[in-house]
């Protein structure tokens, strides 16, 4: 019980103070969150922030004679308005490389790597009713699966070189029989 009664007493005398500050010096308050923002807007905004944080704080360490402590104020102002500043700086930073998109998705890329793709899948089914069946396997086994060139050796009981060369040999006939959509790149 005795608690509560200086907790009420202390919100009492934190909002009495708070008068007595915004009354006498809040156009000093205000002059100097202009000084520091050099904007009307936010000067305003600083010192409400000021005066909620003092109100929430309650704390009798700011108190100066019948107010708060000016310096503890005006030292309040400038590191809220440099903490704006860094968060309107950051926020720039991010609108400015959402913005500066230089490279637009290209859906034409897309259909023509989609058409390769197909023609390729084409190709290696003709592939698999010639007499390079075995290596279009390979190739297509090495390609569309995510394995490494000597673990398919080993899943299918051949030498490492043995499947080198037959997957160079599809590479090579795919090369002449297929348009590459990446070469524009390349060059």
């Amino acid at each position: 019980m005795l608690i509560s009664g200086s907790i009420q007493n202390t919100e009492l005398e934190t909002s009495k103070r708070l008068g007595v500050l915004y009354n006498k010096h809040h156009s000093w308050l205000l002059a100097c969150a202009y000084n520091q923002s050099k904007n009307v807007t936010i000067s305003e905004d600083l010192v409400q922030e000021l005066y909620i944080y003092l109100g929430e704080k309650n704390n009798p360490k700011l108190y100066y004679r019948d107010s708060f402590n000016l310096l503890y104020c005006h030292n309040f102002i400038s590191s809220r308005y440099i903490n704006y500043i860094k968060r309107e700086s950051k926020l720039s930073t991010i609108s400015d490389t959402y913005d500066r998109q230089e490279d637009k998705y290209n859906t034409e890329f897309d259909i023509l790597l989609e058409q390769t793709y197909n023609q390729l899948k084409d190709e290696l089914k003709q592939l698999s009713t010639t007499k390079m069946w075995s290596s279009a396997k390979l190739f297509e086994m090495y390609s569309f699966a995510d394995i490494t060139m000597e673990e398919l050796s080993n899943k299918i009981g051949i030498s490492k070189s043995t499947t080198f060369l037959n997957i160079k040999k599809i590479k090579e006939h795919l090369k002449n029989k297929l348009q590459n959509p990446f070469e524009d790149e390349q060059q």
